[in-house]
């Protein structure tokens, strides 16, 4: 009988710790937990807390004019950092993109239409290998165009990139790399 109830005992134990290191079970267990809202971890941190177990931190500097976007996966282990130099309205003028181990891979720049204010193009490089023109400048390897509409609603990305027989989209996805968020905006 003391091996039948150690062998339970045994069994309900490695259950319990299969159940709590497995993130799916989590999610079930606290659905209000991860509900896709904003949390002030601080003046100038916000944490997303996603379904799956990952997170996304926005952290900026007090003087507004860094944003630090950091992706963590759900064990914890930063996937990828984006450092954005923000202007007086809150906009992205430039961002770099680094991996896990802190490795850039991207550099990017961002265009604003000089009466309206709105974002216009968005050019990303290469850091890790330099693609020239003829003339010895840089070429962006992926380049988005905005357009807006009369109610000042903005157009889908036109997508130029130098990849001959491939879309943007399948080689960088489907998003731009603007802020789309950024959660200290008023």
């Amino acid at each position: 009988m003391k091996t039948a109830t150690a062998k339970l005992g045994a069994v309900l134990i490695l259950a319990f710790l299969g159940a709590a290191l497995n993130p799916s079970h989590a999610v079930e267990a606290f659905p209000d937990k991860y509900d896709g809202k904003w949390e002030a971890a601080g003046p100038n941190v916000r944490v997303m807390r996603h379904q799956d177990g990952s997170r996304t931190e926005f952290r900026r500097s007090p003087d507004d004019k860094t944003l630090t976007k950091k992706t963590t996966g759900t064990n914890g282990y930063i996937k990828m950092t984006a450092v954005y130099k923000m202007d007086a309205n809150q906009n992205p003028l430039a961002c770099k993109i680094f991996d896990g181990q802190g490795n850039i891979l991207y550099k990017i720049r961002y265009g604003y239409h000089k009466k309206t204010g709105q974002l216009v193009a968005e050019d990303m490089f290469n850091a890790r290998a330099k693609f020239l023109d003829d003339q010895g400048r840089p070429i962006p390897v992926r380049r988005l165009y905005y357009t807006y509409d009369a109610q000042g609603n903005r157009s889908k990305a036109i997508a130029i990139s130098p990849l001959a027989g491939k879309t943007a989209e399948e080689v960088y996805g489907n998003r731009s790399t603007h802020l789309h968020t950024n959660p200290f905006k008023r």
